[in-house]
């Protein structure tokens, strides 16, 4: 495990890249806020929700930024233990993990592939987003991940979603999809935070060759979405061996292009060389958001249209 003191080493590599360094590393040692989303399919009345929470001790106030989502005080409130939790009227979340939704832009009507649905956070919010009136396939390979997954498209009332048990990168061929989300799994460097002990929290152990799953992953999302179709690639970490490289080996690989997005946080763009190596220029328009900057989980975002 890597301490708050050996923080700076460990994030050194990163130091071009991450502005305000100094800052990121002070941000380690603070919570990020609590945040939730209200989910329109069941309750259209934000009033409701805030005075109930009210009632329960809890402040809350609109992200301006981001509609639906709202701020809560005190930091360790229950959200998950308040009635409007089961009743399915919000959904505890990030405001970053809302970003690759928006990229997205999911429609109704559209046939769309969550590659890495579980527990359903993005998934739920496609839907939402959708009016529940698209058709969304949610896929995990875990089975036990896929329990939490169901359990929060019921809870949610959501009706325009099927799931399925499949490894990512094996996903079969079928009808193409209109648009395809990514939210692939990754070191997660994105969300570390300082622990009482001065501990970094959240770190993934093991050994696993995430950039080779990543790839494998962002290959066949492409391969599985229609000409002129659109795949969002994201993952919460900084690292650019699991970010811009992905995207540049699929670049090189098939033929597609990045799109610029607009996003309603604080962002730089994706880099276009890393450690020597000269990346596709396309990459620029990817989008980078850092938890110093936007008061949530770091993040990066590309998306990419099939061109043939």
């Amino acid at each position: 495990m890597v301490t708050l003191a050996e923080a700076p080493a460990y994030f050194s590599r990163y130091q071009e890249i991450i502005p305000d360094f100094e800052g990121f590393l002070a941000h380690l040692k603070r919570d990020l806020p609590l945040y939730f989303r209200l989910n329109t399919l069941k309750c259209r009345d934000p009033e409701l929700v805030i005075k109930g929470l009210e009632r329960q001790g809890a402040k809350v106030c609109p992200v301006p930024q981001i509609p639906h989502f709202y701020r809560v005080e005190p930091k360790n409130f229950p959200l998950g233990n308040t009635e409007e939790y089961y009743l399915g009227y919000i959904y505890p979340m990030t405001l970053n993990s809302a970003l690759p939704v928006l990229a997205l832009d999911p429609k109704p009507g559209e046939f769309i592939l969550d590659l890495c649905a579980a527990p359903g956070s993005k998934t739920t919010l496609i839907a939402q987003a959708t009016d529940d009136r698209a058709i969304i396939v949610a896929n995990d390979r875990r089975l036990d991940r896929l329990t939490a997954l169901v359990a929060n498209l019921k809870r949610l009332g959501i009706a325009c979603a099927l799931t399925t048990v499949y490894r990512g990168e094996e996903f079969p061929h079928g009808v193409p999809f209109d648009k395809i989300l990514v939210d692939a799994p990754c070191s997660g460097e994105g969300r570390y935070r300082q622990g009482y002990e001065g501990e970094l929290l959240y770190q993934k152990e093991g050994h696993t060759n995430l950039p080779a799953i990543q790839k494998g992953l962002l290959i066949r999302a492409f391969d599985l979405v229609r000409p002129g179709g659109v795949v969002v690639y994201s993952t919460c970490t900084i690292n650019p061996d699991e970010n811009e490289m992905v995207v540049d080996y699929l670049l090189r690989k098939r033929q597609g292009r990045l799109l610029a997005c607009k996003y309603p946080q604080p962002s730089h763009p994706g880099i276009t060389e890393w450690e020597g190596r000269v990346l596709h220029p396309d990459l620029e328009k990817a989008a980078r958001f850092f938890p110093h900057e936007t008061e949530s989980v770091g993040f990066f975002i590309a998306k990419i249209e099939r061109l043939i």
